[in-house]
């Protein structure tokens, strides 16, 4: 499902529906205006029944001959006026079976257009609590819509995803044909954001196969299942109870603490956590030197605390993870990184 604007079915047919009496009244009152240039087989003067009947007969092509019209001027009112109508109207009643097909292909014409040319997209199987917050904090962090792919078998949630913006596939993600319709093999990344553990183990192991380079990012609710989503491929694993259990825990001895850390973990309102590579005036002073406050240094795939005695010395190749302030400030300079 791509997103795109949709009237609903009822809607369109009521539309044309509308629109094709529309059209027959206006012949109608046409025709019942000029009543005098029409003659009638079975009557001397036409009235608003056999008008109605006329203009019935004459718009669908039906045409019984009984009634037909003598004078010039009816004459010219059916040849300007009533014919063209009569097409509009034979096209308002196959209108809908056109559009129909027009879209059926439009549809087909937009997901092979898009399978071949999506890559390096980020891939969200479950959109329930986890899976929308992942959407919107990969959005919130400059991630073209049309980069993320929610993956979900209930038709649903996959309608408020494409409403976002995003892509959508309706179905089961432990399966392949449905991964392969999200175009797993050249995801850039994968976030298995689904509710029951042993159906997120599956889902890594099966993307982990149809794609060996990509990085998953999985959730469980159990941390005694960590070790099987990293056996089945998972590079991080969030365990989501527990998470949310040391928020609590941290919430009732420091409130304070609590709300920075929950102000970390939300993009754009008091303070965010900016992930970029060392500057080369940085490289070979003391993190401690650096103008943004280091929260800690990647070095060589390593997640290094910013104290840590190997962090004593910047090196080329090094990524700081920065704390910084949403608020603007002329003297911080630019922060070259994605926020956390």
């Amino acid at each position: 499902m791509l997103p795109s604007r949709r009237r609903g079915p009822m809607r369109a047919v009521l539309r044309r529906v509308g629109l094709a009496v529309g059209l027959l009244l206006l012949v109608v009152v046409l025709v019942y205006l000029g009543r005098d240039g029409y003659r009638d087989g079975a009557r001397a003067r036409m009235s608003l029944l056999d008008c109605l009947y006329y203009a019935t007969v004459t718009v669908s092509t039906t045409g019984y001959g009984d009634i037909v019209p003598v004078s010039s001027g009816a004459r010219l009112v059916n040849t300007v006026i009533i014919t063209p109508v009569r097409v509009l109207f034979l096209i308002v009643l196959v209108g809908t079976t056109l559009e129909v097909l027009a879209e059926r292909t439009r549809e087909d014409w937009r997901r092979a257009r898009w399978r071949a040319r999506v890559r390096d997209h980020f891939v969200v199987a479950g959109f329930g609590t986890k899976g929308r917050s992942a959407v919107r904090t990969l959005l919130r962090n400059d991630i073209s819509p049309h980069e993320i792919v929610v993956v979900d078998p209930d038709p649903a949630a996959v309608a408020e995803a494409t409403a976002a913006g995003v892509v959508g596939v309706v179905g089961d993600a432990t399966r392949r044909t449905v991964l392969r319709q999200a175009a797993v093999e050249r995801a850039r990344e994968i976030v298995v954001a689904v509710e029951r553990d042993d159906t997120a183990v599956l889902i890594t192991l099966t993307t982990r196969q149809l794609n060996p380079d990509a990085g998953i990012q999985a959730t469980v609710r159990e941390a005694e299942n960590i070790p099987l989503l990293r056996q089945s491929g998972a590079d991080h694993v969030v365990v989501s109870s527990e998470t949310a259990g040391r928020l609590l825990g941290v919430a009732a001895l420091h409130p304070h603490l609590s709300a920075v850390m929950e102000d970390l973990l939300q993009r754009g309102s008091g303070l965010d956590l900016v992930e970029r590579e060392v500057r080369p005036e940085e490289v070979g002073g003391p993190a401690g030197a650096v103008a943004q406050p280091v929260v800690a240094v990647v070095r060589d795939d390593r997640t290094l605390p910013y104290d840590a005695p190997a962090c004593g010395t910047l090196r080329a190749g090094d990524r700081l993870i920065v704390a910084r302030s949403t608020e603007p400030d002329p003297h911080a300079g630019d922060y070259e990184g994605r926020a956390l």
